[in-house]
């Protein structure tokens, strides 16, 4: 897409098209309206283009389709959605919370990868799909991480418990580094280039922890610089400053920029909170709606490029076969790294017993836009048949998990409570 204004255009014309039949019709969640109808109209697109044989319909549908949603994310916008989604939050509810939240984020992003692979490696050797181990553990990788913009846009919309809402804010929140460090791993035995001193342990320290020290020491910078500023709309200068720079600055010392967003934000709110309090005069109305429009903004035009971009899961050989093997093999390693990781948590929050929080916690891990940006990312490490399986099957957990699961997570949690309820 090389004319950015007609594009802009064409989304934002859709976002406002589909909000307003959402807001009048449907009455769907926000986000899971924006997917579901630009799916349907990408669907329509596509028909269209086999019907009529159209060039310019053709053209829509290749641009469409070409769309490098890996640069958009990853280059792009995803340090600016993760700050607008954290920067609400609280460190002292991090720290109430950091055992189940920290076991969450990584070791069941770990065994969630290493349970897919294993699934989905009898899945190839049922298909006959030329994949060994170390590409199903590099798919593991991929759609283990739970997806952030997901949680925070869709998952606090439905009545869950402060609590509870808050540990899967924070694990997808912060599983991100994890993913990566394990994508980095199985994909240097993939490529069979990995170096011996790049062990996993060193990837994860250097994802997470150099990340969390660039977030920290900028945001505490730029935040005593937002502490002696009046002007509002300064302050958000420097917040804009802050999340690009750390991100930034990650890029160049390969640490996860992802992890040093969420460190921005949250901290940015935690400091914001400390100031308000020592100064009564110390207002952020301007800075939260501003953050606000932000991640709503952004969040919907991820929406709605991964709704019209549903098309590439047709380009995948035995579409509809496939498709379910990869649904059901995410819900059983999901299923499966939450139960085990249960374990390691002491006591579970709002009083969960482990059954009951390995139900909830397993329908409600979304995936989204960065398991289909690491994906993306695959496409110079294997053919192009066997690239189009990990996009469409990534496509299709994606699909599955914002849409139905989703739409269905209020129901879920209104039956778990009301059974443990009657125990």
């Amino acid at each position: 897409m090389t004319d950015f204004l007609p594009y802009a255009v064409i989304l934002l014309g859709l976002i406002i098209l589909i909000g307003f039949f959402n807001e009048k019709k449907t009455k769907l969640t926000y986000e899971i309206a924006l997917m579901l109808i630009a799916a349907v109209l990408g669907g329509i697109v596509c028909v269209a283009d086999l019907l009529i044989k159209d060039q310019g319909i053709s053209n829509i549908l290749y641009d469409i389709q070409m769309f490098d949603l890996e640069d958009f994310l990853m280059k792009g916008v995803l340090c600016f959605m993760l700050f607008a989604g954290s920067c609400h939050m609280k460190l002292a509810d991090f720290k109430r919370l950091a055992r189940p939240i920290g076991v969450l984020s990584i070791l069941c992003t770990l065994l969630g990868a290493v349970f897919y692979g294993g699934l989905f490696y009898g899945v190839a050797c049922l298909f006959h799909l030329p994949f060994n181990l170390p590409m199903c553990l590099m798919f593991g990788s991929i759609v283990s991480p739970t997806d952030p913009i997901a949680a925070t846009s869709i998952l606090n919309k439905f009545g869950l418990s402060k609590d509870i809402c808050f540990v899967i804010e924070g694990e997808s929140l912060l599983n991100d580094g994890v993913g990566v460090a394990l994508f980095v791993c199985f994909s240097g035995m993939v490529k069979a280039q990995q170096n011996a001193a790049e062990s996993f342990f060193i990837v994860l320290f250097r994802e997470l922890f150099g990340a969390a020290l660039i977030g920290t020491v900028v945001t505490l910078l730029c935040f005593w610089l937002v502490a002696r500023i009046s002007d509002q709309k300064q302050r958000i200068y420097v917040s804009l400053f802050a999340v690009a720079l750390s991100y930034t600055l990650c890029e160049v010392f390969d640490c996860s920029g992802a992890i040093a967003s969420v460190v921005c934000g949250v901290l940015f709110a935690t400091f914001s909170e400390r100031e308000k309090e020592k100064k009564g005069s110390f207002d952020l109305e301007e800075f939260d709606s501003f953050w606000d429009i932000v991640d709503n903004l952004l969040n919907s035009v991820l929406y709605v490029i991964m709704g019209l971009s549903f098309t590439r899961i047709l380009q995948m050989p035995s579409v509809i076969l496939l498709s379910l093997a990869a649904i059901v093999c995410n819900l059983l390693a999901r299923g499966g790294s939450v139960f085990c990781s249960t374990f390691f948590m002491g006591d579970l929050p709002d009083s969960y017993d482990r059954k009951s929080f390995t139900e909830l916690f397993t329908w409600a891990g979304l995936k989204g836009g960065l398991c289909i940006a690491l994906a993306m990312s695959t496409t110079s490490m294997m053919s192009t048949e066997d690239y189009h399986i990990v996009l469409g099957c990534t496509y299709a957990i994606v699909f599955f998990t914002t849409i139905l699961q989703g739409l269905s997570i209020k129901k879920v949690y209104a039956a778990i409570t009301a059974k443990m309820q009657n125990k």
